[in-house]
């Protein structure tokens, strides 16, 4: 609040977004002459929706106009928000420095700066363009920057362009990343058997709202579709969807049509989604720092929340790795199936449950029951069982055939031919009675000849059509044998 410079530190969930929102609309002067006053860089799309809607909210009562910025959507719309005027933007880097290049976006007179999730703006290799828009705005500002973590290049950058910061860490120095609400399971499962697995978690008593992590874009949509044909409401947000089809999905998840969420890392960082009871790591994570991330989307503001991870056999080294630096003391995961009693017992499975949602049980409406956006681009693809569509042109598939050298010169040979004998002042032989090509080995112009007598036209009728061999040159003294 007196604006000073400051470093954040908190463990997710925690409410960093509203600790520097709150302050910053305060000293937004209201009315502004639209030229943005306050700019938020964050490393996500998804993040730069919820961030967006949280100060939209917080300043609804106060008249300040806020925008979001970010990759996937045209551009023409937000550069019409800014030649209107606004007050707050939050943007993600690439498309922030495009329109800042572009000089539709003035940051002359921001007197408010936040780097939100700096750490894993590092990890994406946003660093460079991060330093490009810190160069871009005024030199008298309020710098806050949010990190998880400080790794070196993050401390780097906050000596540079940070004015005497204070350091806030909202937990003591030994208290753990994960809160303590969340109860964590750790099973040892073949990749054969995860889906029956995660089938049988999902039916578990008391699951409200849950999401499930993979690696691999791949992996996510295959256990969508997956969860999908064995009766449950689930929805995939990955980076080969489209930005219509992943915000589609995340409000069909608020919104309480689909309950189950399978996403990538990118969903895992900020996203705040109330009533999120149950976290699946399908996948191993690759550190302790993306595992932290993962599972803090539930146990959110106090509430509970369960963490299920499933390790398969050769991601044993590296689970062992994040458990020993979290102090989980989980080395060693539990052998598991889906039959395996002690899993039911876990997680309050009823006894007898199936790989298949009961049909009496499916009672959400589905990604169906919520409207694609339609944002005038591209889609990068028709979803697993989506109809193509019945007016879409059919595209070609096999290349034109090119005409050979010795085509057209047979060609210009039957017109030389017609055109003799036209000057002759004979009619020249219709296709119709059969007028036989001769071709030559030696390549030159096949020669037209008249119409075929009855005798040869029976001959060729009945002899079949031969295809010459083309022979392969032999090796002589002469010739090396490497000719191929």
């Amino acid at each position: 609040m007196a604006g000073d410079d400051l470093i954040g530190q908190a463990r997710t969930g925690m409410g960093k977004t509203l600790g520097f929102g709150v302050p910053l609309l305060h000293r937004v002067q209201v009315p502004g002459d639209g030229t943005p006053q306050v700019l938020v860089v964050v490393p996500t799309r998804e993040l730069c929706i919820q961030v967006a809607n949280d100060l939209k909210g917080a300043g609804k009562h106060l008249g300040i106009r806020t925008l979001a910025i970010y990759g996937g959507r045209p551009y023409e719309p937000q550069i019409e928000a800014l030649r209107k005027g606004v007050d707050v933007v939050i943007g993600t880097p690439g498309r922030l420095l495009d329109l800042a290049e572009q000089q539709h976006l003035v940051l002359g007179k921001v007197r408010g700066l936040v780097l939100d999730e700096a750490d894993e703006m590092l990890d994406l290799g946003f660093l460079p363009d991060i330093e490009r828009i810190l160069r871009m705005v005024p030199d008298e500002r309020q710098t806050m920057l949010f990190s998880a973590t400080m790794p070196g290049p993050i401390i780097t950058l906050a000596r540079t362009f940070l004015r005497q910061p204070t350091h806030i860490r909202a937990e003591e120095n030994d208290a753990s990343a994960i809160h303590e609400r969340t109860t964590q399971f750790v099973y040892r499962a073949h990749s054969m058997d995860k889906p029956e697995v995660i089938a049988r978690v999902l039916q578990a008593e008391g699951r409200g709202l849950t999401m499930i992590f993979s690696r691999t874009k791949r992996t996510a949509q295959k256990v969508a579709d997956d969860l999908v044909e064995r009766g449950f409401a689930a929805a995939a947000v990955h980076g080969d969807l489209g930005q219509g089809a992943r915000e589609q999905a995340l409000r069909a998840f608020r919104s309480g049509k689909v309950d189950v969420l399978v996403a990538t890392d990118v969903a895992a960082r900020g996203i705040d989604i109330d009533d999120v009871t149950h976290v699946i790591n399908y996948q191993c994570p690759d550190d302790e720092k993306t595992y932290v991330h993962r599972i803090g989307r539930t146990g959110r503001a106090g509430r509970t929340g369960v963490a299920v991870t499933l390790v398969d056999w050769d991601e044993e080294p590296r689970w062992k790795l994040i458990s020993d630096t979290l102090g989980l003391d989980k080395p060693e995961p539990v052998e598991t199936y889906s039959s395996s009693k002690h899993l039911y017992e876990d997680l309050g499975i009823p006894a007898g449950t199936t790989g298949r949602l009961p049909l009496a049980n499916r009672t959400r409406a589905g990604l169906a029951a919520e409207e694609e956006e339609d944002l005038g681009g591209k889609k990068r693809g028709r979803r697993r069982g989506e109809p193509a569509s019945e007016d879409a042109p059919r595209k070609r598939t096999r290349a034109p055939r090119k005409r050979t050298r010795g085509g057209s010169r047979a060609a210009e040979a039957i017109e030389a031919a017609d055109k003799a004998a036209a000057e002759s002042g004979e009619a020249p032989a219709p296709a119709s009675e059969g007028r036989t090509r001769t071709r030559r080995r030696s390549g030159t112009a096949p020669e037209a000849t008249g119409p075929a007598t009855e005798k040869e036209s029976g001959e060729n009728a009945e002899r079949p059509a031969r295809r010459r061999r083309r022979r392969r040159p032999v090796a002589t003294s002469d010739t090396p044998a490497s000719a191929d």
